[in-house]
């Protein structure tokens, strides 16, 4: 589903993010992408949204090189990727089923979808008692779960989580990471940037290790041994 092929990342004057980096990730897969502060894993996950270009090699969405589309097709891409985030990126002025609702509405969704889809997500997260609440009003643990709820709307075909627990609690954390579990069992590819430490070692699922914009690791039941 996703292939980077000798990809090597140049920021000027000098700066190699990313030095010759091949992988691939099959549909319906759990990959961790381990590594430490500046190893390049958030330049990766900005590489598969089209955020980025590679300075040389290629970066591959269902067979297609993503530097090389025209933009309606990359919009389409990315409308088949959900985010989550460690900031959670909500909307503090809107409630619970309105910051959902918002992400449908941007991708054209009609009121009526949006009426039925909505509750329905919010009840697999376990904010249907929270829908007129605002963010503010809720929980870090709560707040992570709206994120995913706004991720998960759409129905994408996979969910990039980049340091989703990094501002939770070892419980609330432990939610997050049942809930990508579940995400996953479910047929949806996700893919995991972190650096918990204790949650990939739980996982005991595929680990991408980046050491200074390389790959030294890559191992099908991984552990994080940074």
């Amino acid at each position: 589903m996703i292939k980077f092929e000798n990809v090597t990342k140049i920021y000027l004057p000098d700066v190699t993010v990313l030095d010759d980096v091949s992988f691939e990730i099959a549909e319906g897969e759990f990959v961790s992408i381990v590594g430490k502060s500046g190893a390049g894993k958030t330049t990766l996950i900005r590489m598969i949204l089209g955020l980025e270009t590679p300075t040389t090699g290629h970066v591959f969405f269902n067979g297609q090189d993503i530097a090389k589309i025209d933009s309606v097709e990359l919009q389409k891409i990315r409308r088949r990727i959900g985010g989550i985030y460690q900031d959670y990126k909500l909307l503090p002025t809107k409630t619970v089923f309105e910051n959902v609702a918002y992400i449908m509405e941007v991708n054209g969704r009609d009121n009526e979808e949006i009426e039925q889809e909505v509750p329905k997500v919010l009840e697999v997260i376990g904010l249907k008692d929270k829908t007129n609440n605002f963010p503010d009003q809720l929980s870090g643990g709560e707040q992570q779960r709206l994120a995913v709820a706004r991720a998960l709307v759409n129905y994408p075909d996979v969910i990039i989580a980049d340091e989703p627990t990094g501002n939770l609690d070892p419980y609330n954390a432990y939610e997050v990471l049942s809930l990508l579990e579940k995400i996953n069992k479910a047929g949806k590819t996700v893919i995991l940037s972190t650096h918990d430490r204790e949650m990939i070692n739980k996982l005991g699922k595929r680990v991408i290790t980046i050491e200074n914009g390389k790959i030294i690791r890559d191992e099908a039941k991984g552990k994080f041994l940074i």
